[in-house]
């Protein structure tokens, strides 16, 4: 697995200063452009889970491509996790920190059944904000965290470990020091 993370980690961009000073901005539309690099990223995140999934819960933008792709892989249904403000209908939303700010995400309070199993997916894992948002959206509408998807983590920034002790289990493909 060693050879296809450093593979698939070469194949992401990373942009100094985005969105401010100081922040190492890592963009995966680089690995996104490359169809093999895709594909690989969606095989080996679904080598990780254990298990059925009903529901994959993808948090926009970047979390859509991946969730969505994985959501075929699996088998299951895609519940996308919005900005609030962004889907026509009822809505249940959820205020969260970022690394450099705050915001909030709102879903359908009708996309997720009571009982079913979500696994929530994003691109990029920092300080854990926008997942455990999404976690608790998820948990107010009765469904059932089954586990939560990365394909980049930051762990000097601590969203691994914030989403252990919320009692979530994470995996990972690749990490990048510093934020």
């Amino acid at each position: 697995m060693a050879s296809v993370q450093d593979e698939l980690k070469a194949l992401v961009r990373t942009i100094p200063d985005f969105p401010k000073p100081g922040i190492q901005f890592r963009d995966i539309t680089t690995l996104l452009l490359d169809s093999g690099g895709l594909v690989r990223t969606i095989d080996a995140l679904a080598a990780t889970i254990d298990g059925p999934i009903d529901l994959v819960a993808a948090i926009e933008a970047r979390g859509f491509a991946i969730g969505g792709a994985l959501a075929v892989k699996l088998g299951a249904g895609l519940l996308l996790i919005r900005k609030d403000g962004k889907l026509p209908g009822a809505t249940i939303a959820e205020d969260y920190a970022l690394e450099y700010g705050s915001d909030r995400l709102a879903m359908h309070v009708d996309a997720c059944a009571p009982g079913a199993r979500v696994l929530i997916v994003d691109d990029l894992l920092a300080t854990g904000g926008t997942a455990l948002a999404a976690a608790r959206l998820i948990k107010r509408a009765g469904g059932e965290i089954s586990g939560a998807r990365f394909v980049i983590d930051l762990p000097d920034l601590g969203g691994a470990k914030a989403l252990a002790e919320a009692g979530i289990e994470t995996a990972s493909l690749m990490a990048f020091d510093g934020h």
